[in-house]
């Protein structure tokens, strides 16, 4: 994994986390969460179009 995918990856957990933490003080919200999914799927996109073919 390069090392600016594994920084996403990093980036997304430590953004779950955080959404987590102010969730859990300041109640939900959803464009936090939005914005989160959208994180996840492109760093799950990265991680796709650096896996090896073959």
């Amino acid at each position: 994994m390069p090392g600016s995918t594994k920084a996403m990856a990093w980036l997304t957990i430590g953004g779950l986390l955080l959404v987590t933490a102010y969730t859990v003080a300041m109640g939900s919200n959803g464009w936090l969460w939005f914005s989160w999914v959208v994180l996840m799927l492109t760093t799950i996109g990265a991680l796709v179009a650096q896996r090896p073919s073959g």
